[in-house]
């Protein structure tokens, strides 16, 4: 069962995504909170599988909330999901930043709702196209200040980590990812966990961000086709 706490500072959306979330036989609505401080208190009460954390509200941001709940011992296996009325480029970069796995609109589909839930739970990251393009810009953007700080952790990695390093940035799934390198989706999951756990994030998200950072990953380029092209087996 999915355990689920939804922050958010106005009770129709709290009550609406509850009445959604509940309906489904494998989730549990385990609480509500109106603010960032309270959403913290209860996800370190209740340790949810998976925070829908509002980006904007009074008595603490989401943001903030984000990073305090992901560094939290105890809850390494929550996972944060941003909620908000508008893609704007300030927040997208600051939330991944802050460890969240994904990044939702508020007039999302109900049904993309519930698949969000579950894709972070199963450990992928939760990024639409349109937010994806918005990420990597700002990380194009902030990228020649920034690159030194994860660029000596590709010496850990194997020729092969870093082309599935290169498939992740490119938003393939594990299953597209065993595909494209002619291996299994079990063997793809295995070299996913072992690259998450070298480069020290939580989740397929911060890999993104990591790739692109340190110049790994060009904005522009089509790395699934890059990696595809070096290897057939």
């Amino acid at each position: 069962m999915i355990g689920i706490l939804i922050v958010d500072d106005q009770s129709l959306i709290r009550a609406g995504f509850s009445a959604l979330l509940s309906a489904e036989e494998d989730m549990v609505v385990l609480g509500q909170a109106s603010n960032g401080l309270q959403g913290l208190a209860q996800a370190r009460a209740l340790k949810p599988d998976v925070v829908l954390l509002d980006i904007r509200m009074p008595q603490g941001d989401g943001i903030t909330a984000a990073a305090a709940i992901t560094a939290e011992p105890g809850l390494e296996h929550t996972r944060v999901i941003m909620l908000t009325t508008f893609e704007l480029e300030d927040y997208i970069l600051d939330s991944i930043r802050a460890g969240a796995s994904g990044f939702l609109v508020k007039d999302t589909e109900p049904e993309e709702l519930i698949a969000a839930v579950r894709i972070v739970v199963a450990g992928d990251s939760l990024l639409s196209p349109s937010v994806t393009r918005k990420l990597l810009a700002q990380v194009a953007a902030t990228k020649p200040a920034r690159m030194p700080t994860h660029a000596a952790a590709f010496d850990v990695l194997t020729e092969r980590e870093r082309e599935v390093l290169l498939l992740i940035g490119a938003g393939k799934t594990n299953a597209e990812i065993a595909e494209q390198l002619f291996i299994t989706p079990l063997t793809a999951k295995t070299h996913v966990s072992r690259i998450i756990g070298k480069m020290g994030v939580r989740d397929r998200t911060g890999l993104v961000v990591i790739a692109y950072e340190s110049g790994l990953i060009t904005p522009g380029v089509q790395p699934g086709d890059t990696a595809a092209g070096k290897h057939g087996n």
